[in-house]
């Protein structure tokens, strides 16, 4: 285990390092799942999924985990140092740059909160080495899902790149802007509770 964040009312999510003879058959059929299309390897065979993260365990600068919750596998994700990667001939790169991939694993049941969850667990992982000063994701531009949960995250958006494979938004989140999110969270749900008590202390004022 690399880390491991325990949170309230859900229980520990664990970072592990991906283990290849274990996981490759997980995580060939979490790729080729049609939600997963983003990821790229929709048609790649076992073989081909195999051979591209035994190639990622051989690089120093680029690397896979597999998230874990109550001993279960629930999401794939890959870290890598900005500079070493073809990204950083997009943007005007710094050397506490790193990027992120995520894969959440199909659910078999909905969980509130679950890929806010699991998002918070990889930025504070990253955000508890202090050589990383700054994250960096490019997602496909279409990829609406992710674009709402980096926002909401702080992530702050700077353009739209053309990839090899894909038109990319190329978005920025450091530890003051991750922080400055969690306080707006925060303060939003204080405000919705608060509406809540004050709607409740009305309607048993009513029924007296």
């Amino acid at each position: 285990m690399v880390y491991s964040k325990i949170i309230d009312g859900f229980g520990e999510i664990q970072l592990r390092e991906l283990d290849l003879e274990k996981d490759a058959l997980l995580l060939h059929g979490w790729v080729t799942m049609p939600y997963a299309h983003y990821w790229g390897m929709q048609k790649s065979t076992i073989e081909e999924v195999y051979k591209e993260y035994e190639a990622l365990s051989q690089s120093a600068d680029h690397k896979a985990f597999v998230g874990m919750y109550r001993n279960q596998p629930i999401f794939l994700m890959e870290k890598y140092k900005a500079s070493e990667n073809e990204i950083a001939k997009y943007y005007d790169c710094s050397e506490g740059d790193y990027g992120m991939h995520v894969l959440v694993a199909p659910l078999k049941r909905k969980i509130p909160h679950f890929t806010w969850y699991i998002f918070t667990t990889i930025l504070e992982y990253f955000f508890s080495d202090i050589t990383i000063q700054r994250i960096v994701v490019e997602p496909d531009v279409n990829n609406d899902k992710i674009h709402v949960l980096n926002k909401k995250a702080g992530f702050r958006y700077h353009s739209e790149i053309q990839l090899p494979h894909k038109k990319a938004a190329l978005a920025f989140c450091d530890r003051i802007s991750y922080n400055k999110a969690l306080v707006q969270i925060s303060n939003s749900e204080e405000i919705e509770e608060k509406k809540i008590n004050h709607l409740e202390a009305k309607i048993w004022k009513k029924s007296e």
